[in-house]
């Protein structure tokens, strides 16, 4: 009896997978916390037509391709499981199908007048990036990254994909960002600067805005050699100065403050600065971590400490985990996200941190998680030692 409820929505679901499809949205989910929606669009790959769904689950998208009879499976299961909605348009007609709270499926389809071919988008399409190819960039030249003429070096790609992935989390937060005045930007442990560079030039050259910026690392002829690029840019509200992250005491009021794979604790004490200035927006991409590492024991997860790999792996997960806790308790909204592909390092989180009104009730959470695990991290010891049993 339920496949024959089914079969009508088969039948329709397969009538639009094929070369006329414009979308398909899946929606109105059963479980939005596992899985939020799907979108599926045709592609053009090297084999052929195929089908490209996106499936939203948390703030990551994942994708998969499919055939024909894939797909209709594919959307088939999504509805008897997952969702109570699916919309559908083609060139040549559009439909709707919606799932009961008792699971019983109906499907409107409608024809459409005039119907367009639908172009369909190559699988390996460009990439529309912030700092664009083919204009230059004279810091991206200096640095390497980029030719006279603005074409990429395709030796460092990765660098250049990875700057602009990191200016597209500074443009999700700048409505954060003060407006009646210049918007003041730490970035600690900057090394040789490409992020730096690239803040000041979307901000400043591209968006007009009025920054302050300061990179600060302990390298002095990298310092040095940074200092002389902004000059030679006449970039005049960027400076760069050589000192300790946990010693520097040039910041009052600071609105941005950057980490970016400061090693171990260099990160708890970027962090403890941020916090202490309170800072509207932090972004941490830590490096590293082994505190926790030399700390953890438990009984109970002992056959899975015993190996070395594993442990260092989950340690550095659970570092960075309380990290985020400990800034959702000191008053920040924190979304832990990835910074570039796992592929191209394993080191790609990014704690992202904006600061609210209040302080969070996660505290006794976290100490539970800390007596698990038999650890007194230092991004705690820092900013929350009253967790500790410390004054």
């Amino acid at each position: 009896m339920e496949e024959y409820q089914w079969q009508p929505v088969k039948e329709a679901v397969w009538s639009f997978f094929n070369e006329n499809l414009e979308r398909m949205i899946l929606s109105n989910p059963l479980r939005p916390q596992e899985l939020s929606k799907v979108k599926i669009r045709p592609v053009l790959m090297k084999e052929g037509l195929c089908f490209q769904a996106e499936e939203q689950r948390g703030a990551k998208a994942f994708h998969r391709n499919l055939s024909q009879e894939e797909g209709t499976d594919y959307v088939l299961g999504l509805l008897k499981k997952s969702f109570r909605q699916c919309e559908l348009a083609s060139s040549a007609q559009t439909g709707l199908i919606l799932v009961s709270k008792k699971g019983k499926p109906s499907v409107k389809l409608k024809k459409r007048q005039g119907a367009v071919p639908v172009r369909i988008n190559p699988h390996n399409r460009k990439k529309q990036y912030l700092l664009e190819e083919g204009i230059p960039v004279p810091f991206l030249v200096d640095l390497g990254v980029m030719t006279h003429d603005g074409q990429v070096v395709k030796s460092r790609y990765d660098k250049f994909r990875q700057i602009n992935r990191f200016l597209e989390f500074i443009a999700d937060v700048l409505p954060e960002l003060p407006k009646d005045r210049p918007v003041r930007i730490i970035d600690f442990g900057c090394g040789k600067s490409y992020l730096t560079f690239g803040i000041y030039y979307y901000l400043k050259c591209l968006k007009g805005l009025d920054v302050r910026i300061t990179g600060l690392d302990l390298k002095e002829d990298v310092i040095r050699h940074c200092g002389q690029l902004a000059k030679k840019y006449g970039y005049e509200d960027l400076e760069f100065l050589q000192g300790d992250i946990a010693g520097y005491e040039g910041g009052n009021q600071v609105d941005l403050v950057v980490t970016l794979h400061a090693c171990d604790l260099a990160t708890d004490y970027a962090l403890e600065k941020a916090v202490s200035w309170g800072a509207k927006v932090i972004l941490s991409v830590p490096c590293c971590q082994h505190e926790l590492n030399r700390q953890m024991e438990n009984e109970l997860m002992a056959p899975v400490f015993g190996y070395g790999l594993i442990k260092e792996r989950m340690a550095a997960l659970y570092t960075d985990a309380i990290r985020a806790q400990v800034l959702e308790y000191k008053g920040y909204g924190t979304q832990i996200l990835e910074f570039i592909d796992m592929e191209h390092t394993p080191k790609n989180i990014l704690i992202r941190a904006v600061r609210r009104s209040g302080r969070g009730d996660n505290g006794e959470e976290l100490r539970r998680l800390m007596d698990f695990l038999q650890v007194q991290p230092t991004v705690v010891r820092l900013l929350a030692p009253e967790l500790l049993g410390e004054s």
